[in-house]
């Protein structure tokens, strides 16, 4: 337990980042399933702007230090060459 009034503050705090924190995961999470669905289709149209979505979210995960930049270099580069295996 917290012994002073700086470290109970940094609790609630880290709390309540540690819970945004998650709902961007879970964010980018989902438009990643969506795109994958959408490739399972074979329907480029979708999967394309889906995959900008899901970059878009990537960039602003790594800006915000959800993830680290090499991660997601690494995902945009996983994503796009599932996007081009239906072309």
């Amino acid at each position: 337990m917290a012994h002073n009034k700086q470290a109970l503050k940094r609790l609630k705090t880290s709390k309540l980042k540690h819970i945004a924190n998650r709902a961007k995961k879970s964010m980018y999470a989902t438009a990643e399933k969506n795109l994958r669905a959408a490739v399972e289709s074979n329907d480029q149209e979708k999967a394309v702007e889906l995959f900008n979505a899901c970059v878009s979210r990537l960039d602003k995960n790594a800006k915000a230090g959800i993830y680290h930049r090499n991660k997601v270099a690494r995902k945009k580069s996983q994503l796009k060459k599932l996007v081009d295996s239906i072309a």
